[in-house]
């Protein structure tokens, strides 16, 4: 790391927590208070297993703590007299519980946890000891299953990881997911990341669609998951690649009060305010709302470039009785920046690699006054009817709004030496509507049990866009010289004045799908999955305007099969799984013979290992994949300007995620993933080659926490990151290769977590390395972050 680089804002922040950890460590040979009354418990969940990291408190006092792993817990020190404690852990009804203290004397208590109220999704904990193993979720097969039980291979982040890691954007947060890979940012702010060997985009929320077209603001988290594989049968071909999807899940209404107001500030002006408040609306504790939002603004590391952010989600829940649970969840978020780099290289030049290029690192070819700004809004209710002991009807509406409006920028190279900017200027919304019905069943039929979801989809996804493009003269890159201050906001201003705007429509998609799917219990430890959906797409082409024509309509219907297989070698410890997934996209045209193209069809068989051993401290999946894509269209060389829908596409690998707590205080994250795919019939100039969409082969995460989980130092910690990816390429044809280095990215941070507040620094890429996204987009060097949060 070079020192000499860091930036006296850094090293302020550096300083400030060095003698934050003193001071911790001197406190913690600071002399005890006097002895006094004890209340000494532990915590179970329903399922008789320990709660750590669950927050018990003294109302009316400062004395606070946290549960330990094994969900023991001690309050010493106190005044005889009589105290209410108050437990609470997110996802979990808020228990207070009084109790009489003696002097001299230790009261014992033992604390059952209940599911909240106003939970609406299961909420299973099986260890807070190992507490980044978060696992249980009903959104991955839309059924309340155990990781164990599930045949599928999913990864999740949990908000708990995000903070400890300072995460102040969306993306930063897939360094956790095993072949994430580095994310490739477009002009919006949207990004998408890989899975298993695909491009996978961010249009999944809540588990239904949250299609959006800009920046995703964390603070409104709760975790992030991701369903791997070929996943359309329960979640339909518009949200999904044939990689998988990531759904991203946000904060819901909890009982009790609770709150927490962060600040962040760092390298690049980084300015970040965070805020979180849950409260109770009535007496009874039936109404619950929560508000989460944020400020943020930072400017790029480069020459030009920032982005400045305002987001706020309120959320709203309400039980009505014993039945019946109503929740409204709403999201809007404003956010104005410049187009991120991106460079298309040349084709005809000697270099063939960023690295060859020697385009400048730190210049962005860009101007802070062509800008754009976007705005969404993401509309959530959900109502839960519980028909019977067996049954439960989810009905769900979501809607979405993201507009974007302002100039986008791309770089194109002509020579080894020159580029030229290109300039859109852009009215460009998107709205979507999901409306889903569905039956869960958990029940007895012929002696076995049955876990059942059946359900009814629609989604609807439209668009109206009006642009116009224009081109800047060619720019010397090694050597911008005078013309580089010349693309300002003024300049293209002049050039649009005569530019001819367009306006088109070029999506109205309307989707009906049913589906069921089916886990039966053959015995206690041999489940079976089967699952199918009917879906039915249909096209209305785009329209344009200027023409007063509409082209491209269609429409098309597919079956997409689902099946697993789980037998448990140790019950509730490891299992053995396997699957067959089916994913498809539909294909718009028709071959020369006027035969209408079918879906593309991705078929995926799987089979694997995962663990839930040594009482929770590891938990591991290891499995090996093998996606074959048809249906394909590549060039028809017999009849020029035609298609034929012949080509196939293969993608195999291996992916292993490990998630343990091997000591107290010691956890560990880490993911390795290789994955080969090639074109296995496709036009010559791709023929059996890796996709550049493809990203690394070879990809690994690993995150190394520890804490002090005892004396007056507990809470106090430091973590230990790192990223590698093999070289890639952004052009990879028989006449052109064009290829992105191999990477390994270092972040570290300190940070000291108490019940009332939480300090933290984090450094970011450590080692200053330089490594770029499919793009072509440099990314961050060394960045320096503090947080302080308060909580109440």
């Amino acid at each position: 790391m070079n020192l000499h680089r860091l930036s006296a804002t850094a090293w302020k922040y550096i300083l400030l927590f060095c003698l934050l950890y003193y001071s911790c460590q001197l406190s913690a040979y600071a002399g005890e208070e006097e002895p006094g009354g004890i209340i000494k418990g532990k915590v179970i969940t329903m399922d008789n297993k320990p709660a750590a990291g669950v927050t018990i408190q003294l109302r009316g006092t400062k004395k606070a703590t946290l549960s330990e792993e094994d969900g023991s817990f001690t309050l010493g020190n106190l005044h005889s007299g009589t105290y209410e404690m108050e437990i609470s852990l997110v996802g979990f009804t808020t228990i207070r519980q009084t109790v009489v203290v003696e002097k001299n004397s230790t009261v014992a208590v033992h604390i059952e946890l209940k599911a909240s109220s106003g939970q609406l999704e299961e909420v299973i904990v099986t260890n807070g000891a190992n507490r980044f193993a978060k696992k249980e979720t009903g959104d991955i097969a839309r059924l309340p299953l155990k990781n164990l039980e599930n045949p599928q291979v999913y990864n999740i982040v949990p908000k708990e990881l995000m903070q400890e890691q300072i995460v102040s954007d969306y993306n930063s947060a897939f360094k956790n997911i095993p072949g994430a890979g580095v994310p490739v940012v477009y002009n919006q702010g949207r990004s998408q990341l890989l899975s298993r060997g695909f491009s996978t985009a961010n249009l999944v929320r809540n588990g239904v669609g949250g299609f959006v077209y800009n920046n995703i603001d964390p603070a409104n988290l709760e975790r992030i998951e991701v369903i791997k594989g070929p996943s359309a049968t329960l979640f339909g071909s518009t949200l999904t690649s044939f990689g998988g999807l990531f759904n991203r899940v946000t904060k819901k209404p909890v009982d009790g009060f609770k709150g927490e107001v962060a600040y962040s500030g760092g390298s690049w002006e980084l300015n970040r305010l965070t805020a979180d408040l849950n409260t109770p609306l009535n007496k009874d504790h039936s109404a619950l709302f929560r508000i989460n939002g944020a400020v943020h603004s930072e400017r790029s590391f480069q020459d030009a470039g920032f982005t400045r952010s305002f987001m706020i989600a309120p959320a709203f829940s309400y039980k009505l009785n014993d039945r019946l649970t109503v929740l409204l969840d709403v999201e809007f978020s404003n956010y104005k920046a410049t187009s991120p780099f991106r460079l298309a290289p040349s084709t005809s030049g000697k270099a063939h690699s960023i690295q060859d290029l020697g385009i400048n690192y730190n210049l962005s070819f860009a101007s802070n006054s062509v800008s754009y700004t976007t705005r969404q809004l993401n509309v959530f209710g959900q109502i839960n009817y519980k028909m019977d002991d067996n049954w439960t009807s989810q009905t769900i509406f979501s809607r979405t709004q993201s507009s974007t409006n302002g100039y986008t920028v791309q770089l194109t190279g002509l020579t080894d030496s020159t580029l030229r900017q290109s300039v859109t200027q852009q009215d460009f919304p998107y709205y979507g509507t999901d409306i889903q019905q569905n039956f869960i069943g958990d029940f007895q039929l012929g002696g076995l049990r049955n876990r059942l979801v059946a359900g009814l989809d629609f989604f609807h996804l439209s668009s109206f866009r009006t642009d116009a493009s224009v081109n800047m003269p060619a720019l010397n890159f090694k050597k911008p010289g005078a013309a580089y201050t010349s693309f300002n906001g003024d300049k293209i201003a002049s050039l649009f004045a005569t530019a001819t705007f367009q306006a088109i429509q070029p999506n109205r998609e309307y989707t009906y799908s049913a589906y069921v799917s089916d886990v039966v219990n053959v015995t206690d430890r041999l489940l079976v999955m089967a699952s199918l959906r009917l879906d039915r797409y249909d096209s209305k082409g785009t329209y344009y305007s200027y023409y007063d024509s509409t082209a491209g309509a269609f429409t098309q219907t597919a079956l997409s099969p689902k099946l697993g297989l789980v037998y448990q070698l140790i019950k509730d410890r490891v299992s053995l799984f396997a699957n067959y997934m089916n994913g498809f996209q539909n294909v718009n045209g028709s071959d020369y013979g006027g035969n209408t193209f079918k879906p593309q069809q991705a078929n995926q068989s799987e089979g694997g290992l995962k663990f839930d051993i040594w009482q929770h401290k590891l938990n591991a999946t290891f499995t090996y994949y093998n996606i074959s894509v048809t249906n394909t269209t590549r060039d028809d060389t017999a009849h020029a300007g035609y298609s034929i829908q012949d080509g196939t596409q293969l993608s195999k690998g291996f992916e292993g995620e490990l998630i343990a707590n091997p000591l107290p205080g010691f956890n560990i994250v880490a993911g390795y993933t290789y994955n080969n795919s090639r074109y296995d019939k496709a036009n010559k100039s791709i023929q059996g080659l890796r996709p550049s969409t493809a990203g690394p082969g070879k990809m690994a995460n690993v995150w190394l926490s520890y804490r002090l989980t005892k004396g007056r130092g507990k809470g106090l910690g430091l973590g230990l990151g790192a990223n590698y990816g093999s070289a890639s390429t952004q052009s990879n044809t028989s006449t052109f290769v064009f290829t992105i280095p191999s990477y390994t990215v270092l972040d570290a941070t300190l940070f000291y977590d108490q019940p009332s507040f939480r300090i933290g620094i984090k450094v970011d890429n450590l080692t200053n390395e330089k490594y770029w996204s499919y793009r072509l987009a440099p990314q961050n060097p060394t960045r320096v972050t503090a947080n302080i949060a308060v909580k109440f």
